[in-house]
């Protein structure tokens, strides 16, 4: 019997590479965004017999309510393995430089559509022996990023609810955990608006590159990196922080010892988040 997932931000990215793999891997798939043409390319190569997808806006509550739901009708005895919340999106620049509109859309997306996904999919992941409800956080959920201080608060609430509800869902049978990539190579780097100059400009992917890190924990890593990751998570019950890639994992434990220490270290290790100016 197939097993079951639901993945919101599957049209490109973490999502994408999480939607091929569990699908290579005989899983039925719920796969949603707001990307019809991502969406549709999975479709062109997938299967579609173990592939359903509807374009969907995580911020729209009914609607990712009616998605989850649709999918589940389809799954055997009606219950839901794994939750993935995944979409999200980043906005950059001085904390007063950035439009309080904006700001509001990336805790619209990247924390407020975890708790409607938590809300929608709770009821389908008690009908399935051993779920697990999985999130995106981020490595700026472990330490607060300069000039992505609202992206980081919002990966910070993932990461504590995760903490929260991994300890509340014992009583439902359903396991809660959570990954924080570091500098993934996705969408997400050239669709985060910078507003260092007021404009909201991007950078380009070839720029972006240019400039990550090629060793230590904030290397540019690929995508299906924290896919693979999520596979792991669903088969070994008892983690519940993953980490992309693993030399993460110190901010959380140095932080808990020497906030400040870890202050300067990500100082050092990524000047380009704080240019002078």
């Amino acid at each position: 019997m197939a097993k079951s997932i639901f993945i919101t931000g599957a049209g490109s990215g973490i999502g994408r590479e999480g939607v091929k793999l569990f699908h290579a891997n005989g899983w039925r798939i719920g796969a949603i965004d707001r990307n019809d043409a991502g969406l549709a390319l999975l479709a062109d190569q997938l299967d579609a017999a173990r592939l359903w997808t509807r374009r969907v806006d995580v911020t729209d509550r009914m609607a990712l309510h009616s998605a989850v739901a649709d999918f589940c009708a389809g799954n055997p005895g009606g219950g839901l393995d794994m939750m993935w919340n995944n979409a999200g999106i980043g906005e950059s620049g001085w904390f007063e430089d950035i439009p309080y509109e904006a700001a509001m859309r990336v805790v619209d997306i990247n924390f407020k559509a975890v708790l409607t996904g938590a809300y929608a999919a709770l009821p389908y992941l008690k009908k399935a022996p051993g779920s697990l409800m999985f999130s995106t956080s981020s490595s700026a959920g472990t330490y607060g990023i300069p000039r992505l201080a609202v992206y980081a608060a919002t990966k910070h609430a993932v990461k504590g609810l995760t903490e929260a509800l991994s300890v509340e869902w014992q009583r439902h049978g359903v396991r809660v955990a959570d990954v924080l990539p570091g500098l993934i190579d996705t969408a997400i780097l050239t669709s985060t608006s910078d507003h260092s100059d007021g404009a909201g400009a991007t950078r380009s992917a070839e720029e972006i590159r240019a400039a990550a890190p090629t060793r230590g924990m904030f290397r540019l890593m690929p995508a299906v990196s924290v896919a693979r990751v999520a596979w792991r998570a669903y088969h070994h019950p008892s983690r519940l922080h993953w980490y992309v890639p693993k030399s993460i994992r110190w901010i959380d434990r140095l932080k808990s010892v020497s906030p400040e220490f870890v202050r300067g270290r990500i100082a050092k290790a990524l000047p380009t988040l704080i240019p002078q100016r």
